[in-house]
């Protein structure tokens, strides 16, 4: 069983689980969803799934979208540049973001995710999840403007 297959059939369980029928559409959604090996938009991922589903609609991909980060299958990134997008990694992670060609990457960093919050945070509330957006310029940016 193949990687896809095990996320495909993780889909189907927690659909059921939600009550949530997993329709020809969505299942298409999340396929796409799963080729994308960056953080796609509702917009890509639209005009991906019209070459094969000339039938869908944008508005049914934003409320299966909206649905499965409800049900925790993927995650909505409000990025701070006005974008949402989305990722199906559902792991502990943070966010680096290029301010120059708006790249997303994964990045992990479990000493950040074990740290001992300080008390102003804490005493804000109960911290639930941690999300960490790292901007800057990524390497692709930077050599290319030394040498350009």
């Amino acid at each position: 069983m193949t990687s896809q297959d095990n996320e495909l059939d993780k889909i189907r369980k927690l659909c059921d689980q939600a009550g949530m029928k997993l329709t020809p559409q969505r299942l298409e959604i999340f396929k796409e969803l799963l080729s994308h090996e960056d953080h796609p938009s509702a917009e890509l991922i639209f005009t991906k799934l019209r070459e094969r589903l000339p039938t869908i609609s944008l508005d049914t991909v934003y409320r299966t979208l909206a649905s499965f980060d409800e049900l925790g299958i993927i995650k909505k990134l409000n990025i701070s540049n006005a974008r949402t997008l989305f990722d199906t990694n559902i792991e502990q992670h943070h966010h680096f973001i290029c301010t120059k060609c708006k790249r997303v990457e994964d990045i992990h960093w479990p000493d950040f995710d074990k740290a001992n919050l300080p008390e102003s945070v804490s005493a804000l509330g109960s911290i639930q999840t941690r999300h960490l957006e790292l901007h800057g310029i990524c390497n692709q940016c930077l050599n290319k403007k030394n040498k350009g």
